[in-house]
């Protein structure tokens, strides 16, 4: 049972898959390299089971997530219960004496970088202090923010997928709305005929990173795959400024376009925008807090997305 693995054997296999490697838990632990090793080799004889691939950074093993996801809820439920005692926890304790102050409570969250450009801070922002909440957001494509859940890395989530990760809930946050869109000296330059899909095809093209698909599933939705030059640029404020600086067409959302736009782009496709759906995850055995970050997502994204 998972119940009669040593606890602190557990936190540490937490604390070295967060901080990515053995020194770096070791410091946060305040213990050395070794004995973070030996307690997870420990931990893995005690499990009959390999938990942590040693690669840099460190990887949980199929089994290692379970393990991992066991101490994240473990820590929620010691959090929950000092809080029910007005006992200080160790984040309060790390922000002066602690005395009066709220428990602190880690909250691991994965969001698209869209969505943290745009309208997420604005969730965060409304837990101030006084709420015990320290956000630990985590930047990853919509379509692979579901896979750090599943990891147990995280504790919630913006995905893309309407089908809950095992263990967790899930519910609609909105579309967000995506357009094609170009400088008009670049749309004079490329697409002189106007934006045919065999046009686009052949343009240059600005891609957020190797994991993003949406401009090739634009354009497969057209009919024809890209063979033009392509631009990988993976920052959300920097892909918008590339495209305005005419290195490529690329698909902008509307809530940054409005939020951040300088230059006056074209609008090449106006009849046909991308609607990506949005999901809030969360696990099922969650801390009321984190409940209100989800509840309070859902309310801004009704007002920022479609």
């Amino acid at each position: 049972m998972l119940t009669d693995l040593p606890l602190d054997h557990v936190r540490t296999l937490l604390v070295a898959v967060d901080a990515g490697t053995f020194e770096a838990a070791a410091r946060i632990l305040h213990v050395t390299p070794s004995a973070v090793s030996q307690r997870i080799k420990a931990l893995e004889q005690r499990t009959g089971r390999v938990l942590l691939v040693r690669s840099k950074p460190l990887r949980p093993t199929d089994s290692g997530v379970a393990v991992v996801r066991f101490a994240r809820q473990l820590a929620w439920l010691e959090d929950n219960a000092r809080a029910e005692l007005g006992l200080s926890g160790p984040g309060a304790q790390a922000g002066g004496d602690g005395a009066g102050a709220p428990v602190r409570t880690t909250l691991s969250i994965a969001v698209n970088s869209d969505s943290l450009s745009t309208w997420f801070p604005e969730v965060a922002a409304r837990f101030g202090p006084e709420s015990g909440a320290c956000f630990d957001l985590h930047r990853e494509d919509q379509d692979y923010t579901d896979e750090l859940l599943r990891a147990g890395l995280v504790m919630a989530a913006v995905s893309s997928s309407p089908k809950p990760v095992q263990g967790c809930v899930v519910r609609p946050l909105g579309r967000m709305r995506y357009r094609a869109v170009a400088t008009p000296e670049f749309v004079r330059r490329w697409l002189p005929d106007g934006a045919t899909a065999a046009a686009l095809s052949a343009a240059p093209v600005v891609v957020f990173n190797h994991k993003d698909d949406l401009q090739d599933g634009f354009l497969r939705r057209l009919g024809r795959p890209g063979t033009g030059a392509r631009h990988y640029v993976p920052a959300t404020d920097a892909f918008l400024y590339a495209v305005e600086i005419g290195l490529g067409w690329g698909l902008i959302p509307d809530v940054q376009a409005a939020q951040y736009g300088q230059v006056e782009l074209v609008e090449l496709t106006p009849e046909q925008p991308v609607d990506v759906p949005l999901y809030w995850q969360q696990w099922k055995l969650a801390p009321p807090l984190l409940t209100e970050v989800g509840e309070a997502a859902a309310e801004v994204a009704a007002r920022r997305l479609r």
